[in-house]
């Protein structure tokens, strides 16, 4: 059975975990990192030297590290041609780029969000970072309003590891105590994958 090595809070274990509920894809999860600890160990170290979450594990002994790495592979090992990661290499691209967009643009600054208002002490916080990032992210979520005007999802009308990979990120926006202003294809693209037995299970926990 495939093993998934990562705490389930994690968001970039969160997307493997959603991804298996889409795909019926069995799995053992093995708690490591966060509170956990772990991840500085030799024997892990051994599978990512990265010392970061999550780690896939097939039962022939093959690993891999880095999130979206992970979830292409396990499209395309499980379910190859399957619309989650299309067989077309122009959708595929169209796939990759907003997945590679969520890890290279997006991250950065919601990072400093998100860690500043539940990861930093609040004598430690630098709330002018906190608002320049915060101004950043809004900004970006701004172009996936505008990108979900167009379409039912990201890449068109069927759900695709590039939705699976920003929409844990909308989650925790949407859910963040600061305001922001409305959109309104953002939220109506939030709240279907929000109905999504994957998300409801894996995804909306609270945030932390």
């Amino acid at each position: 059975m495939l093993r998934i090595w990562g705490r389930a809070t994690s968001s970039n274990v969160m997307k493997l975990l959603w991804l298996c509920e889409e795909l019926a894809i069995p799995f053992e999860r093995i708690d490591v990192g966060g509170p956990f600890g772990g991840t500085r160990e030799a024997a892990y170290l051994a599978k990512n030297p990265n010392a970061l979450v999550p780690v896939i594990e097939e039962p022939d002994g093959f690993v891999l590290w880095e999130s979206n790495a992970c979830l292409r592979y396990l499209a395309r090992s499980r379910v190859p041609g399957h619309a989650v990661y299309p067989g077309d290499l122009r959708a595929a691209a169209d796939c990759d780029r907003w997945m590679d967009w969520q890890q290279t643009a997006l991250n950065p600054p919601l990072v400093t969000v998100y860690f500043t208002l539940f990861r930093i002490p609040e004598p430690e916080r630098d709330w002018a970072a906190f608002e320049k990032a915060k101004a950043q992210v809004e900004a970006l979520f701004g172009m996936l309003d505008d990108r979900l005007s167009r379409s039912a999802f990201l890449c068109g009308d069927a759900l695709t590891l590039a939705d699976i990979a920003l929409g844990i990120y909308a989650y925790r926006w949407l859910l963040l105590p600061i305001e922001r202003r409305a959109m309104p294809h953002l939220q109506r693209w939030h709240d279907a994958l929000a109905a999504r037995p994957g998300f409801q299970k894996y995804v909306a926990l609270p945030l932390s």
